[in-house]
Parts: structure tokens; C-alpha cells; sequence
């Protein structure tokens, strides 16, 4: 990977095609965060009766990036 964090065409062709597994999936998620964001209305008739909006920020922390807490 690059400075910048981005990748290059290279490094992109050989990850073409590879199984990637669910915990490396996580640890890559969690190790740079992500921001999760969604809207849900329950509604009849036309009618909403419920707006619920969610939002999560996911972060792991470690020694060096102690929680903010």
C-alpha cells in the first residue's frame, strides 16, 4: 500500500479474485472504523407512525487510540 492508503493497479489485480474471510473482513472494518447509517418508518395507510434514524460510529480501540470515555 501507498502513503496515501490507496492501492495501486498491481496490488489491485493480485487481490482480484480472493477469498477474503470474515474475521480479516472485521479486522480491516474495525482497524481503520466505519459509520453506519440507516432510517426506519413503520407507517400505515400512508401514515408514518414511527421514524426511528440510527447512526453508529464502530472503532476498535487499542493502547495507543484509548476510548474517549
Amino acid at each position: 500500500m501507498t502513503d496515501t492508503g490507496l492501492r495501486t493497479d498491481a496490488e489491485l489485480d493480485a487481490l482480484e479474485g480472493r477469498q477474503v474471510a470474515l474475521i480479516d473482513l472485521l479486522d480491516r472494518l474495525l482497524n481503520g472504523g466505519a459509520v453506519l447509517t440507516g432510517d426506519l418508518v413503520l407507517s400505515v395507510a400512508d401514515v408514518d407512525l414511527v421514524r426511528i434514524n440510527l447512526r453508529a460510529v464502530i472503532h476498535s480501540i487499542t493502547p495507543d487510540d484509548p476510548s474517549p470515555w
